[in-house]
């Protein structure tokens, strides 16, 4: 018995979290048991390397030990949470997973590509994600609405290029799986957007 797995990607003020819960809602009411859980964390370990990600801090973090501690993050992860619900036929909807490493440490940071795809390798090995939907938004109102929270974390902290960067490789690593990536516009209105996911899940729902 085998679940599927689905996750969802975008730049900062995206509507990821926004639209997750109502997802999870119209695949329960087609039946599938769905399971909600996030990048970085997901299990008590992994939130606690969450906590050490993003926590503003006097004491500048390297780059590279960003991307361990994200991929040490993901193994708990999916050791813990998303393989076993997957085993037990379950829907997993996951807010980021390894594309976002891509985009934030490969294009954002700058890091090395041969040593995300190792690490990748290593870690996430075939358990990709069937499927990715992508909220693609301009940087500038993602950042907009980003803005309006309480207090921005370590990462929403980061200048205006840092996100042109990331919103770049999502649109290229797009273009390049098509057959994974369902892209969204995610700068219109919530039900416009939703109006977008409609068709997405009815394909979900054909899978066989």
């Amino acid at each position: 018995m085998s679940g599927r797995f689905i996750t969802l990607e975008g730049g900062e003020g995206a509507g990821k979290s926004s639209n997750m819960e109502w997802l999870a809602e119209q695949l329960r009411a087609a039946g599938k048991t769905v399971l909600l859980t996030r990048e970085p964390g997901g299990t008590p370990l992994a939130e606690s390397i969450r906590e050490v990600l993003l926590a503003p801090s006097d004491e500048a973090m390297a780059d590279d030990t960003e991307l361990l501690l994200v991929f040490a993050a993901r193994a708990q992860h999916l050791a813990e949470k998303i393989r076993p619900a997957l085993a037990r036929g379950e829907w997993v909807l996951c807010d980021r997973f390894v594309d976002a490493t891509w985009a934030y440490q490969g294009a954002g940071r700058g890091l090395d590509q041969t040593s995300i795809a190792a690490l990748e390798q290593l870690v996430v090995a075939d358990s990709q994600p069937d499927m990715t939907i992508l909220f693609d938004i301009s940087v500038e109102q993602g950042m907009a609405r980003a803005g309006k929270r309480a207090a921005l974390d370590r990462i929403e902290q980061e200048d205006k290029a840092f996100f042109e960067r990331i919103r770049d490789c999502y649109l290229q690593r797009a273009d390049q799986q098509p057959a994974r990536f369902r892209v969204l516009d995610a700068s219109l209105s919530l039900d416009q957007v939703r109006a977008q996911l409609e068709p997405v899940i009815e394909e979900m729902l054909s899978w066989p």
